[in-house]
């Protein structure tokens, strides 16, 4: 080792090391000398194409964030390259290709920079056999390197990938990747609007692949973020139970799937907006189309005998009345819990205009 203070005055220090099994160690003399312990220290390393050295720049807060971004960038390029010469292939192929339309509805400032990064992790999702970690790695490329200062431009980061992932479960047969997006991206999502929009999604992809479980999970927490809803919001309330009927309505469900959507439609509809009729008809018809007949039914009679004769509402509701009497109840209306005997006389008064 020698130290070149008077070696033409050029180095600060020179010595000869070798690469050991774990690596290339800096000297302890020049550790103890140039590096603090109590402090961080972050080095741009270059390596030429000629592969002839190893460049190492010490880099102050201000160089660390610039060239950050310039690698960021670089990276981008370079794998949108890559994925372009793959995407012309596919597409010669007639293979499947992203829906960048469902995965950016809500632009932010990465945008261009993410969509390669995706596009190359779908082509990747698409190969088989698959390269799981690959195709991942690229996805949580994506979401580290392109986060902003802003929680408005995260969320938007987030939800893009979420909505990716969740094509990618339904296109390529993924249903594992639905734990990845609860755990890894839903914690992150820093807007209550998008949060409850990419748990909407996970109940509808849940549902597809039939995995109950994880169908009721995410229910439990659209039914949560309703509940956090201040009771001035309550048009925010009811546009999220009607998201979430629409996403359920049509598809098999579980009985806890059942129980959790009767038991919140009817808290709501019976202490939460006991006095409004607007919103206790819109939960009528959200248990209508659930095909929850008989609580749909009850709710409505119950409806029609507390209105005002002068009301303006009482034709409106008597037709509900009246098509919630002829859909389908039970197969058997000994299984039924309607008081069928006073339900007919019910209706005979109410088409004799009693």
């Amino acid at each position: 080792m020698t130290e070149e203070n008077d070696f033409n005055g050029n180095f600060f220090f020179e010595d000869i090391i070798k690469r050991t099994k774990t690596g290339i160690t800096f000297p302890k003399d020049l550790r103890d000398n140039l590096f603090k312990e109590d402090k961080d220290m972050y080095f741009h390393i270059i390596v030429p194409n000629e592969k002839d050295k190893i460049i190492l720049e010490i880099l102050n807060e201000e160089e660390i964030e610039s060239i950050s971004e310039k690698l960021k960038v670089r990276k981008a390029t370079v794998i949108a390259k890559k994925s372009s010469e793959k995407i012309s292939k596919f597409e010669k192929e007639g293979k499947l290709s992203p829906n960048w339309g469902e995965y950016f509805v809500y632009d932010f400032k990465n945008q261009p920079k993410v969509k390669p990064i995706l596009e190359s992790a779908f082509y990747k999702f698409s190969e088989t056999p698959v390269n799981l970690e690959d195709a991942m790695g690229r996805v949580k490329y994506a979401l580290v390197s392109f986060l902003e200062s802003t929680r408005t431009e995260n969320a938007k980061l987030y939800f893009s990938v979420a909505r990716f992932l969740i094509d990618i479960i339904e296109k390529f047969n993924q249903p594992n990747l639905l734990d990845w997006i609860f755990e890894k991206i839903i914690p992150n999502i820093d807007s209550k609007f998008l949060y409850e929009l990419v748990l909407l999604d996970l109940v509808e992809s849940s549902l597809k692949v039939k995995r109950w479980e994880k169908a009721e999970l995410y229910i439990f927490y659209v039914l949560k973020n309703i509940d956090e809803y201040p009771s001035s919001e309550m048009y925010n309330v009811m546009n999220s139970f009607k998201q979430l009927v629409k996403k359920v309505k049509d598809v098999e469900r579980s009985k806890k799937i059942d129980l959790l959507l009767k038991e919140k439609l009817m808290e709501y509809a019976e202490s939460i907006i006991k006095e409004d009729v607007d919103y206790k008809i819109q939960i009528i018809e959200f248990l209508e189309d659930l095909q929850y007949i008989e609580l749909a039914y009850k709710l409505a009679k119950e409806l029609q005998k507390g209105l005002p004769p002068e009301s303006v509402r009482n034709d409106e509701v008597r037709k509900l009345v009246k098509r919630l009497y002829v859909a389908p109840i039970a197969e058997n209306k000994s299984q039924s819990s309607i008081d069928f005997d006073e339900r007919d006389e019910e209706d005979k008064r109410d088409r004799e205009g009693i």
